[in-house]
């Protein structure tokens, strides 16, 4: 699909959710866009509508009333990707779906919808200075999240750009999987980078994330070389069976600690929220068999990542 651009020849960016007051992703009240497009297809992920390049329909069956009282998305769809399944529920066929979300506008109960909208960075910066009082008081700010924000290289730049010349504070998150050259550039324009390592067995990464890690540790260690005095914060997800271990940990705190100091490491506790989402894009979510590790368990890891200098 063709975005066009802003006045100024920006490419819009295609983001599929601004949340405001967050607590979790920087310091202080901070507004996190997230954009679509991710280079990883990690099982885990709980954000699955963030993985797609393109806007994609989203089906909620629950509030769906059936073809028999509407059918007016059946009407509506000129590319035929709308069926009645034996239920008498529609069933969106996605390789027929181009996404064009006509659908979601007769849907009378707001069972579809599209996630990505393109949006300019002038009308993302009027929805993050909206609360500029809350990032005075709390130290907050702006961060970019994903998805892979840096997939989407000039939009990100220059939101970044037009934050910091408005004196807004900002976080970038990311997988560490994009290019050199954009990585650097983003660097030098935030004030704190979280760094997801997933983990250092290379064959381990690849399948559980579809990708290989060795991009990501060559970027990391690009990154610390060239912007030791920049607050980066690794994180790893725990997710069972896959990096729960504590030699793996150790492993990622051994290679964090040998970038030089000043970076911190945490560890976040895998959990299943997105899971209900993956049906909602016709996807299947393979880990309903995981449970969260335990807070003990937590507990013990995170005494392993504690770097020493922290």
């Amino acid at each position: 699909m063709v975005r066009d651009k802003d006045r100024k020849g920006v490419p819009k960016g295609l983001v599929f959710d601004i949340q405001k007051f967050s607590l979790h992703d920087g310091p202080g009240i901070r507004t996190v866009v997230f954009l679509k497009g991710c280079p990883l297809s990690c099982l885990w992920c709980s954000n699955p509508e963030g993985q797609g390049k393109a806007p994609e329909l989203v089906y909620r069956r629950d509030r769906c009333i059936g073809t028999a009282q509407c059918g007016q998305c059946m009407e509506i769809c000129l590319e035929q990707a709308i069926e009645v399944d034996p239920s008498g529920a529609v069933f969106i066929d996605r390789d027929r779906c181009n996404g064009c979300g006509d659908c979601s506008h007769v849907c009378p109960s707001q069972a579809l919808e599209v996630s990505g909208r393109w949006v300019s960075v002038q009308e993302v910066l009027a929805i993050v200075e909206e609360d500029d009082a809350f990032y005075a008081r709390s130290g907050g700010g702006l961060t970019l999240s994903g998805g892979e924000p840096l997939a989407q290289g000039a939009f990100s730049l220059a939101l970044l750009r037009a934050a910091r010349a408005r004196g807004i504070d900002t976080a970038i998150e990311t997988t560490g999987l994009c290019n050199w050259k954009t990585l650097r550039e983003a660097a030098s324009l935030a004030d704190r980078i979280f760094f997801d390592i997933k983990c250092l067995a290379s064959e381990r990464h690849q399948r559980v994330t579809g990708v290989s890690n060795q991009p990501i540790v060559d970027n990391f260690r690009r990154l610390r070389d060239a912007f030791p005095d920049l607050e980066t914060v690794v994180r790893t997800p725990i997710v069972p069976g896959v990096n729960d271990s504590e030699d793996e940990i150790q492993a990622i705190r051994g290679f964090v600690q040998r970038t030089g100091r000043g970076c911190r490491y945490e560890l976040l506790p895998y959990h299943g929220f997105g899971g209900p989402k993956y049906a909602t894009l016709g996807k299947r979510y393979t880990l309903t068999h995981l449970r969260p590790p335990s807070a003990a368990r937590m507990q013990a890891l995170q005494r392993v990542a504690t770097l020493p200098h922290c």
